[in-house]
């Protein structure tokens, strides 16, 4: 018995739904950057469905160079260029340590495969993501993989030493938060280096930690900096751009009379039973994908 017949309905719904969910993006796209800030608001307060207004699936700088064992990491990473900006993506071009698909050889991103995106890339992906603010923690939650993330604000330490290496790497690493006025000072550590920065395939260690400030600049407007610290890799700390999240009205996530972050157009969720072909036709170069005859 074969599955195909069954999976070629869902490919087409897939790839429409998402056609469908992008024209909405554009349609509100407009409002995002239009809305009045004069609403008071809390700054401490990050709650509601966020989106990103530029596409850029980096750091959105030039990364620093890389240690000989930087250089080692990139071996074998094949990158591509979309969602990356125009300068960045010209210097990976030329750089001798990336190496980019075309010509036959596609990417062999590790989210192309069924596996996670980790952080920050997942941070740097163009769907929605929400905050919500609890006493002890701070819950980040991803369209993209139906992902979580514990930002936690209970004063613990930064897991580090011992307890770190016990701990062990994860997707997402672990994460502490606290306030410095007020701009959210996250941290992470611990972080899997099998899942790469960005598009390009450039590397992060066990050992690296990410600090990422989110600062509340109106009713509408976040602004996200990273900066990763990873000495293992570059020669000098890679500091990120400033980068804009505007706040999502309720009209804009809200389908068929569901709302909310996961308001029903797909999962976005890569599982094995559902056959990674199928995954990938549905997903991965949307642009591309026809339905079967």
């Amino acid at each position: 018995m074969t599955l195909m017949p069954a999976l070629v309905p869902v490919v087409f719904f897939l790839s429409a739904g998402i056609a469908n969910a992008q024209d909405d993006k554009d349609k509100f796209k407009q409002r995002y950057e239009t809305n009045t800030a004069n609403v008071p608001f809390d700054p401490h307060d990050l709650s509601g469905i966020w989106t990103m207004t530029v596409l850029d699936h980096t750091l959105g700088t030039k990364p620093p160079p890389l240690t000989r064992a930087g250089m080692e990491a990139m071996k074998g990473r094949i990158g591509d260029t979309p969602g990356v900006p125009r300068v960045i993506a010209d210097a990976a071009r030329t750089s001798s340590e990336v190496h980019l698909a075309g010509n036959g050889i596609d990417s062999n991103a590790p989210w192309l495969e069924c596996n996670p995106m980790g952080f920050p890339r997942l941070m740097n992906d163009d769907e929605p993501m929400e905050f919500m603010m609890t006493r002890d923690k701070i819950l980040q939650v991803f369209q993209w993989e139906h992902r979580i993330r514990y930002l936690w604000t209970d004063g613990r330490e930064l897991p580090s030493g011992q307890n770190l290496e016990n701990l062990g790497p994860a997707w997402y690493g672990h994460s502490v938060a606290k306030w410095d006025a007020n701009t959210l000072v996250v941290n992470t550590v611990g972080l899997d280096e099998r899942a790469w920065l960005d598009n390009l395939g450039y590397p992060k260690s066990f050992h690296a930690r990410i600090e990422e400030t989110w600062k509340r600049l109106d009713s509408n407007t976040l602004e996200l900096q990273l900066t990763l610290y990873d000495p293992e890799n570059y020669t000098a700390p890679y500091a990120g751009a400033r980068k804009t999240f505007k706040k999502m009205p309720d009209d804009a996530v809200t389908y068929f009379g569901w709302s909310g972050l996961f308001a029903g157009i797909s999962e976005g969720i890569c599982a094995p039973m559902n056959e990674v072909e199928g995954y990938n036709k549905g997903f991965h170069g949307v642009d591309q994908a026809k339905p079967k005859q």
